[in-house]
């Protein structure tokens, strides 16, 4: 007979870990596009386990909430306030925007290109179950007072894909629900047909996941009804003007000029087996005025992309507006066919051209012999153009001059994607008076053209964020701010000086800048520039002051390879090694890939940053463990070696070296140390639980996938499937040993996980462990997916995780301290 627990239902965790888990976060902060308002949006904890559990449509990879027409568990917002940013880096007043109803839901918070509007959605909790409990408001920035957009009561939005984008400074396009759109779609009693799925064309495809996919004809009336939309265009008086016919819109893209609207639809024939983001595509531009101009693409259904690395879809791809012309567009097309496995040169093309070309007028080419990844543009004298390959991790950045054609591109970065030390950051960005995105040109007393890099300064000290000046036509760059590295973390956020042209001089730089410490939260500061003077505007408590005075050390070690490994030990407020002894322990890490042995034994952490005690693991310093958190398990596969190939024997050497060295330092009981990880964190549990017992005493494993058979086109960065590596597959395949594990195991899974680690992962685990007599428990949570989220799950989860390790780790009261609410002992 199987027994059920003694006591069911959701457990709260100890007290101390629950009062950490509760403090709400700081607010985010939105900065006006020029520069002279910031916006801070003010969010809760964590949801319900109710809002979880409300009934949604789950169509074509997405959910959907039908009483709302928008995604389903979506976060939300509870308040805005707006402040002016003074010349000399203070707040001026507090806005709080006001008008809406009290308790509404708050999200798609947008500014209007001249930072004068602020456009947002509000949901009203009242009006469940209606179709029309969305809506579209607008606040005046100065004043703080918000209204409903629509005059209209029976205009309704349709937020299931991208909502609105404002076109210009007082007008936006917006989804709406066509207003022939009847009532809401029932499920046959008797279905269609039989659901089919056919390869008789001999096409090869292969699929990581088809979770959460179209399954039947009911499912495909019910995606088109709920993801059909009407454009419109409204402006601030409330008057609305129809756009286009009804379609599937996904993306919305007005030209920077305000002239041109591109709008890209998906549409039939849908597939069972891809998400709506494969579906065939169409790529269309209009006017503003609502004149089809032509057609830019019209993609086929794309089921079979290769599941090798920088595989992307055949045809254009990534069709964008430059956002320092007023209506010119580029795009990429890959030259393989879109496989990477495919040997050809140039691999991808970038085509630009205007919105409306003249008669025979063809597109500028550049051509690029690696994948194109991304483009920073700056006004048409320069753009960095990105370039990666995956399998090699080389990235390249080139110099072209978009606007002279008698310019040859040139090479300003070669290197390792996996290179930390030699990243030379990314070009900080500013605003145009049309609200898009360029590089910030830096003016100087020096030839040249110069852009501002920042980065975040991996070195073997660990990180230190970095300014440099860089001139992009001889490549040479000078540091002129970088963070200390004594006491504080600081980080620049966001380039505050404006300048319609983007055009800013040296000597009046203005920055957002964030500052904090091992002991201080962070906090917002505007620095000035020539003097570099900071002005604080926030001031945020300490998050959880009992742990405040907790230590914190990156430790560093070597596995008996000779591979340099690094970690974050903590430990709890007070303690002393040589006076208190060892203590239990809990080890919580996820494996990484790596090409090089240099690049995985770089330092990607640093000392002076605030812990962040909510992310789960750190929780039980309040409950005296030592934690040693993220330390580095690097899966090397050097040259023509696969990394996975080698997966066990570099698994067990990484956490022998782990465990060595906390034991050396005697902060760690030998036997008293636990391992957990989620996701891939949660394979390697079962992993080193099977395969190295003597190391530790249990383990914990949320959402994990532990029999690889059951991914066969591959999972993480393994691109081999299972029939061309099988051994691989099994081997590392703690399911295909459980009954070696003989250390207890707690597993949870969401049920609702949509990744290729589905719940069905950990139940199939549970069973095998079972069978085998291993000391085993498994926790399936309702409504939960991949990642946990409403706050009666995480609770649970960590009451389960702390019964756990109280029970099988931490069962000799000698080897904890516990801590008090006034942090004493």
């Amino acid at each position: 007979m199987i027994r059920l627990p003694a006591v069911s239902g959701y457990r709260l965790p100890p007290k101390e870990i629950q009062e950490i888990v509760d403090v709400p976060p700081n607010p985010s902060y939105h900065l006006s596009p020029r520069r002279d308002r910031i916006m801070f949006l003010k969010r809760r904890a964590m949801p319900p386990l109710s809002e979880l559990a409300k009934p949604d449509k789950i169509l074509a990879g997405i959910r959907i909430d039908s009483s709302s027409n928008m995604r389903s568990r979506m976060s939300f917002y509870t308040g805005i306030s707006i402040h002016l940013l003074m010349d000399d880096g203070s707040l001026g007043p507090e806005k709080v925007v006001h008008g809406y109803p009290d308790g509404a839901k708050i999200n798609f918070v947008t500014w209007s290109p001249d930072g004068q509007n602020v456009a947002f959605t509000v949901r009203y909790e009242d009006e469940v179950g209606s179709d029309s409990n969305l809506a579209l408001w607008v606040a005046n920035a100065e004043s703080g007072e918000a209204r409903p957009l629509f005059r209209q009561t029976d205009i309704r939005l349709n937020a299931i894909f991208e909502l609105f984008v404002w076109v210009d400074h007082s007008t936006l396009l917006v989804c709406t629900i066509p207003s022939s759109r009847g009532d809401s779609l029932k499920k046959p009693l008797v279905p269609f047909g039989p659901r089919i799925r056919s390869n008789e064309q001999n096409n090869v495809i292969q699929m990581r996941a088809t979770k959460e996919m179209l399954k039947d004809l009911h499912e495909e009336e019910l995606f088109d009804y709920y993801a059909t939309s009407q454009l419109v265009l409204v402006s601030l008086d409330g008057i609305v003007k129809p756009v286009a016919s009804p379609a599937i819109y996904t993306f919305l893209n007005p030209s920077p000029d305000e002239k041109y609207l591109m709008l890209t639809c998906v549409h039939k024939p849908y597939s069972s087996i891809v998400s709506y983001k494969r579906f065939p595509k169409k790529v269309e531009l209009w006017t503003v005025h609502g004149r089809f101009v032509r057609e830019l693409c019209d993609l086929p259904l794309a089921e079979n992309i290769p599941i090798a690395a920088n595989s992307v879809r055949r045809g254009k791809r990534l069709i964008r507006w430059r956002p320092d012309m007023p209506s010119t567009l580029y795009w990429v097309e890959a030259q393989d066919g879109g496989d990477a496995n495919v040997e050809v040169a140039p691999r991808d093309i970038v085509y630009m051209e205007p919105a409306e070309p003249l008669n025979g007028e063809k597109p500028h080419a550049l051509k690029l012999e690696l994948r194109y990844r991304r483009i920073s543009w700056c006004y048409g004298l320069h753009a960095l153009v990105y370039e990666y390959w995956h399998k090699t991790c080389r990235t390249r950045t080139w110099v072209i001059s978009p606007d002279c054609n008698d310019l040859s591109p040139r090479l300003l970065f070669d290197r390792s994607s996996e290179d930390a030390y030699s990243s030379p950051g990314s070009p900080m960005m500013c605003r145009t008076p049309a609200g898009t995105l360029v590089i910030a040109k830096i003016k100087t007393n020096y030839e040249g053209t110069y852009i501002l890099m920042k980065g975040q300064g991996a070195t073997p000290k660990g990180g230190i964020p970095f300014l440099d000046l860089l001139n992009i036509t001889t490549g040479a760059k000078e540091r002129i701010w970088e963070s200390g590295v004594d006491k504080y973390y600081e980080s620049v956020l966001a380039l505050m000086s404006y300048h319609p042209k983007c055009e800013i001089q040296l000597n009046e730089l203005k920055f957002l800048i964030s500052k904090e410490s091992r002991s201080e939260a962070a906090q917002y500061y505007v620095s000035i520039w020539p003097d570099k003077k900071q002005v604080q505007i926030t001031s945020y408590p300490h998050p959880y002051p009992q742990l405040a005075s907790l230590q914190r050390e990156i430790i560093r070690y070597e596995r008996d390879d000779g591979v340099k490994l690094t970690a974050t030990l903590y430990l709890p407020p007070g303690y002393n090694p040589s006076k208190d002894g060892p203590l239990a322990c809990l080890i919580w890490s996820y494996p990484g890939d790596f090409k090089s042995r240099e690049a995985a034994g770089q330092v990607r952490r640093s000392p002076n940053k605030l812990h962040a005690l909510t992310t789960f693991p750190l929780l039980w310093l309040s409950r005296g463990f030592a934690v040693l958190a993220d330390p580095t398990i690097p899966i090397i596969g050097e040259g023509d070696e696969e990394a996975n190939d080698r997966y066990i024997e570099q698994l067990i050497a990484s956490a022998e070296a782990a465990v060595n060295e906390i034991v050396r330092r005697g902060v760690a009981h030998p036997d008293k140390i636990a391992v957990g990880g989620h996701s891939y964190g949660a394979f390697m549990t079962a992993n080193l639980l099977a395969h190295a017992p003597h190391l530790f005493c249990c383990g914990i494993a949320r959402s994990g996938a532990y029999n690889r058979t059951l991914t066969p086109f591959g999972f993480q960065k393994e691109v081999r499937t299972l029939w061309e590596a099988a051994d691989t597959y099994i081997k590392m395949s703690p399911f295909m040993i459980a009954n070696k594990i003989k250390k207890p195991i707690l597993l949870i899974h969401g049920e609702e996980d949509s990744k290729v680690t589905t719940a069905m992962q950990s139940s199939q685990f549970y069973d095998a462990l079972k069978g085998h007599g291993v000391p085993c428990r498994l926790v399936i949570l309702p409504f939960e997916g991949h990642r946990y989220a409403a706050r009666e799950s995480v609770l649970h989860v960590i009451w389960e995780t702390d019964r756990w390790l109280q029970k099988y780790c931490a069962s000799n009261s000698s080897s904890t301290l516990i801590i008090k609410s006034s942090g004493e002992w």
